[in-house]
């Protein structure tokens, strides 16, 4: 007689310990989603390290500690992403703040204020497109080869969708603000290229 059959093995082991697992999780923790998550990953593991699961009663401990383990990873996790979400937060009202009032401050310049609003708003009148191939170079700071990389296509086509996007946003921003020099001379050249 060989040695027993994986699948078989595996099933007797979460019919036998399933119950007593899930009651493990359910007790320490709160949210139904992260025990069906933590329980999961436990017959996951315990699916992947097989060979090592102990026979008897000792793979209930086995399980138990593979339990205790994806609990703190998870809990690690959340924290991570609470974390995280409250840092974008924070960062994401800070960028989509309500515009400085000029008559509230005497020093503010008007224009200088209205430039970024002028702006946010050209580029929003954008194509999704437009904005993700802008957005890839001036925010994430990558050059063609990485932008051709993320964008699944060649440095030839990135050098034109790039171009051809700069130009549309020079549009959007000539039709809302007739003197583009405030936008440095790249932006008038491509306005004229687009009239």
């Amino acid at each position: 007689m060989g040695p027993p059959d994986p699948r078989q093995r595996f099933e007797e082991l979460y019919t036998e310990h399933y119950a007593t697992v899930s009651g493990y999780v359910r007790r320490r923790s709160d949210d139904p989603h992260d025990v069906a998550d933590v329980i999961a990953e436990t017959f996951t593991t315990a699916w992947r390290r097989l060979g090592e699961v102990p026979p008897g009663d000792r793979a209930r401990l086995w399980l138990y500690g593979v339990a205790r383990r994806t609990l703190a990873n998870h809990r690690r996790g959340e924290s991570r992403r609470a974390a995280l979400t409250t840092r974008l937060r924070a960062e994401l009202a800070e960028w989509t703040g309500p515009a400085a009032d000029p008559a509230a401050d005497p020093a503010a310049d008007p224009v200088a204020d209205a430039v970024p609003e002028t702006a946010r708003a050209a580029f929003m009148r954008l194509s999704a497109d437009d904005r993700e191939v802008l957005s890839l170079v001036a925010w994430e700071g990558l050059g063609n080869a990485e932008l051709a990389q993320v964008l699944g296509c060649s440095r030839l086509a990135v050098r034109q969708r790039l171009h051809r996007a700069r130009k549309r946003l020079a549009a959007e921003l000539a039709a809302d603000d007739p003197d583009l020099a405030r936008y440095g001379p790249r932006a008038v050249r491509l306005a004229k290229e687009t009239s």
